[in-house]
C-alpha cells in the first residue's frame, strides 16, 4: 500500500494499464483459442470417409461418403439455428448425423461466452458435446432439470449454464431441420393418444360385406397408372409400363386388418384358430393380417431370416417391419362372402414395437423397379386403418402443452429461485422506504444488515451465480446498438432480475443500494471485514489526498473497457477479469492458480482495508455510478454541523464515503447506514448529544425550582 501512496495521477493510470494487459495477457494465452476448421474435425467424426462434398444446398450441409455411399452429413448450427448466448453472439458448432439421423459428434467452432473463454477447459466443454454421440435428431434433449417423460435430459456444465442451455437448442433444432429436410425424421402429432386396449369380449357375428363396410378391414387397391405416375421423374419411368390399353388394370388389390379384434379375427379365422393366435400372443404384441392379389406384398425374394422389404406398418412416426419369425401363412379364411385371393399372411406386431391399437396406423407397401442387374428404385403407397371405436378402449387424446420458448423454459425452472429473490428485493425496498425507523434500532439494524448480507453471498452468489459484471453492460449497449432482443437478457433469470433491481435503485437512491447489499462480491469483503474488526485485526485508512485520488482508478479502468468493447466484445471480455467475480462465483475456485491468487490478494487486503476493490478498482461500480446525477432521493440525512465542525460520521465510514466538509458522496457510498444509526443516536451524534445535554440541565432546573417553592 505504501506504493500507492507514493504514485502520481500518471503512475496510477500507467498502472492500470499495466494490471489490465497481464490479466488480458493471461487469459487469452492460457484459454483463448482461434476459430476451428470445420473440415478437419467432419475426417475426425468420419474417419472411413472418402470424400466430402461441398458445403450446398438449403439448408446448407455437408455430405460425407464412402466411395459412392453417403454415410453421414455435418452443418454448422450458425448456418441453421442462430441463437445469441450469454455473450449475445452463439456459439457456432459443428454438428454430425448419420444417415439415419443419430448424431456422430458435435464440436465447437467459435464462441465468444465470458464464463468459457477464461473459466472452463475446453475438455469440460467436449464432455458436454460427447453426451450427444448415439442419441437422434428426433429425441427431445433438456438440459439439467427433472426427468420427464418422453424427455432425454443432458448434464449441463457448472458455470455455463446459460450458455449449454443456449448451444443445445441450436444443435437440437439444426439437427431436425437438417433431418427433416433429408426426408430422415418427419414432424411430430400435435396431439398425442394415450396407449389403448382391445375389447376381447367384444364380438359381433359378421359377414364380408359388413367387415368391409364399417371399415373394421380395410383395403389398398393400385392400377397400373397410378404406378406408373408414381415412378415419374425417375430413371425407373418408363420401366415395365403399361400400355394405353392396361392403365386401367388391377396392379395390386390388398385388404388389411388388426386381426386380434374378436369381431375381426372370429369372423375371418373361426373360432378355434383365433383362440390359438391369440394365445400365442405376449402381452401388448398385435397380429395384422393381410390378404392380396396381383402384385406380392410379400415378395419374390424373400428368404429365411431376412425381412419382408415390400410392406411395413406405419403408426405415429414409426415404421414396424417384420421378419420370418413374425409371420404366418393363413390356409384358408371362413367369413360368408369373401373373395378369393392369392396370398393371406398374419404378421405380428412385437411388444417392443410399442404399437397402440387406440392410433391410427398405416400399412404401406413398397413397389420396386430394376433399373439395371444390380440397381433398383422404390416408391411406396398407403393406406390409413383406424380401429373402431366399439372394439377398442381409446382415451381422450392428450395435447401437449405449447412448446416454451427457451428463456420461458429457464423462468419455469428458476421459479423457486425467482420467487425468493423477489421476496428478498421487497425486504430490501421496504427497509429503504422505513430507514428512519430502522436506525433507531442499531443492534437490530446491524444484526438485519448482516443477515442480508450473508443472503446475499451464500444464495445470490454461491448458489445462483448472480453476480453482475460490467460485461453485461457492455453487451447490453452492444445489443441496444444493433438488433435488441429481450430475449438475450431473459436467459438468466437472476441476472435479469438483479439488473432490474440495479436499475430501479439506481434511479431512486444511486449506485449505492446494489453495491452495499446485492453485489455477492462486496457483501462478502463486508463480512469478512466485520470479523476481522470483531476479532481485533488492526486496520488502516489512506490519507484523504490519497483516498480521493486513488477512486480515480476504476474510472479508468472502466472507460478503458469500454473502449476495447467499442472494437472487440471478446476482447473485453478478457480484460474484464481484473473483476474476481467470476473466480469466486461461478466457478467456485475451479479455476488455474494465477486468478485465484488474485482474488486471495483482493480479499486479504480487505481484511485490513474495507472493500478495497469496491473503492479502488471495480469497473461495475464505476459504470453504476454514472447514475448519481439522475437519482431522485436523498434520503440519507445531515445537520449542519456536520463536517464543520462534527467529524463523527466521516470517521466512522469505513469506506470514506463522506467528505470532509461532511458531504456524502453518493459516488462512493453503499447505504450501509451506519451515518444514520450514528444521526438518530443521541449518545453517539455530538449535537444530539449538546442539546441532550441542554435538555437534562433545564430539566434538573425545572426540579430544583419545584423543590425550593
Amino acid at each position: 500500500m505504501l506504493l500507492f501512496l507514493s504514485l502520481s495521477k500518471k503512475q496510477l493510470t500507467l498502472f492500470t494499464l499495466l494490471l489490465l494487459w497481464l490479466v488480458q495477457f493471461s487469459a487469452h494465452a492460457l484459454f483463448v483459442s482461434e476459430p476451428r476448421d470445420p473440415l478437419p474435425l467432419i475426417h475426425e467424426i468420419f474417419p472411413q470417409a472418402t470424400k466430402v462434398s461441398d458445403k450446398v444446398g438449403d439448408p446448407l450441409i455437408w455430405t460425407i461418403y464412402k466411395q459412392d455411399e453417403v454415410i453421414g452429413y455435418a452443418f454448422e448450427t450458425n448456418d441453421l439455428a442462430k441463437i445469441p448466448a450469454y455473450s449475445g453472439e452463439p456459439v457456432n458448432m459443428l454438428v454430425a448425423i448419420d444417415v439415419k439421423g443419430v448424431y456422430l459428434g458435435a464440436k465447437v467452432l467459435e464462441h465468444h461466452e465470458p464464463i468459457i473463454l477464461a473459466g472452463i477447459p475446453e475438455s469440460k466443454l467436449w464432455e458436454f458435446t460427447d453426451q450427444y454421440n448415439g442419441l437422434s435428431a428426433d429425441d427431445r434433449l433438456k438440459v439439467g432439470g427433472n426427468k420427464t417423460e418422453g424427455v432425454i435430459h443432458i448434464d449441463g456444465l457448472s458455470g455455463a449454464t446459460v450458455t449449454v442451455m443456449v448451444m443445445n437448442v441450436a444443435i437440437v433444432k439444426s439437427a431436425k431441420i437438417v433431418a427433416r429436410s433429408l426426408g430422415i425424421i418427419s414432424a411430430t402429432q400435435e396431439a398425442i393418444q394415450p396407449m389403448g386396449a382391445i375389447h376381447q369380449d367384444v364380438y359381433e357375428k359378421a359377414d364380408w360385406a359388413t367387415l368391409t363396410g364399417n371399415g373394421a378391414i380395410r383395403k389398398l387397391y393400385l392400377n397400373r397408372k397410378t404406378v406408373d405416375e408414381a415412378f415419374i421423374g425417375t430413371d425407373a419411368e418408363h420401366v415395365d409400363e403399361a400400355s394405353a390399353e392396361q392403365k386401367q388394370d388391377m396392379f395390386a388389390e390388398v385388404y388389411f386388418a388388426q386381426v386380434d379384434i374378436p369381431s375381426v379375427g372370429r369372423n375371418l379365422l373361426g373360432d378355434s384358430e383365433y383362440d390359438y393366435l391369440i394365445s400365442t400372443l405376449k402381452p401388448d404384441e398385435h397380429a395384422m393380417i393381410l390378404m392380396g392379389t396381383g402384385y406380392s406384398f410379400k415378395g419374390s425374394g424373400y428368404v429365411r431370416g431376412a425381412i419382408f422389404d415390400r410392406i411395413q406398418i406405419l403408426q405415429n412416426e414409426n415404421a414396424f417391419a417384420f421378419r420370418d419369425l413374425d409371420h404366418s401363412r393363413v390356409p384358408d379364411i371362413y367369413i360368408d362372402g369373401a373373395p378369393k385371393f392369392k396370398e393371406r399372411s398374419i404378421f405380428i406386431v412385437r411388444e417392443h414395437h410399442e404399437f397402440n391399437p387406440a392410433s391410427d396406423w398405416q400399412l404401406e407397401l413398397l413397389v420396386r423397379r430394376q433399373t439395371g442387374p444390380l440397381d433398383s428404385i422404390f416408391t411406396s403407397f398407403k393406406a390409413d386403418y383406424h380401429t373402431l371405436d366399439q372394439y377398442v378402449d381409446r382415451p381422450p387424446l392428450i395435447t401437449p402443452e405449447p412448446e416454451l420458448s427457451l428463456a420461458q423454459q429457464v423462468w419455469k425452472e428458476k421459479n423457486t429461485e425467482v420467487v425468493v429473490l423477489s421476496i428478498l428485493m421487497v425486504l430490501l425496498l421496504v427497509s429503504l422506504f422505513f430507514q428512519d425507523v430502522l436506525v433507531r434500532h442499531p443492534t437490530f439494524m446491524h444484526n438485519f444488515r448482516h443477515s442480508f448480507l450473508i443472503v446475499t453471498v451464500v444464495f445470490i452468489g454461491w448458489a445462483w451465480g448472480g453476480q453482475l459484471s460490467v460485461v453485461n453492460v457492455f453487451t447490453f449497449l452492444q445489443a441496444f446498438m444493433t438488433d435488441f432482443s429481450w430475449d438475450l437478457f431473459l436467459l438468466d433469470p437472476i441476472i435479469f432480475m438483479l439488473w432490474g433491481a440495479a436499475a430501479v435503485t439506481m434511479l431512486l437512491w444511486g449506485r449505492a443500494v446494489y453495491c452495499g447489499w446485492l453485489c455477492p462480491f462486496g457483501a462478502l469483503q463486508e463480512l469478512m471485514n466485520v470479523f476481522a474488526r470483531y476479532i481485533k485485526i488492526p486496520q488502516f485508512e489512506l490519507p484523504w489526498a490519497v483516498h480521493e485520488r486513488l477512486w480515480a482508478i476504476k474510472y479508468l479502468v472502466l472507460l478503458g473497457l469500454f473502449g476495447l468493447s467499442l472494437d472487440s466484445l471478446a476482447l473485453a471480455e478478457q480484460f474484464a477479469e481484473i473483476e474476481p467475480f467470476k473466480t469466486t462465483f461461478l466457478l467456485k475456485f475451479d479455476r488455474e492458480w494465477p486468478f485465484n491468487i488474485y482474488v486471495i490478494i483482493l480479499l486479504t487486503i480487505n481484511i485490513f482495508n474495507r472493500k478495497f476493490f469496491c473503492r479502488y478498482l471495480c469497473p461495475l461500480g464505476a459504470a453504476l455510478s454514472t447514475s448519481n446525477s439522475v437519482r431522485l432521493f436523498s434520503w440519507l440525512r445531515r445537520r449542519k454541523e456536520c463536517g464543520q465542525p462534527c467529524k463523527t460520521c466521516a470517521k466512522e465510514c469505513e469506506i470514506q464515503a463522506i467528505n470532509p466538509d461532511g458531504e456524502i458522496n453518493m459516488r462512493e457510498c453503499h447505504y450501509c447506514l451506519d451515518c444514520q444509526v450514528t444521526y438518530f443516536n443521541d449518545d453517539k451524534c455530538p449535537p444530539l448529544k449538546k442539546q441532550k445535554y441542554k435538555n437534562n440541565k433545564y430539566k434538573e432546573q425545572e426540579i430544583a425550582a419545584v423543590n425550593v417553592g
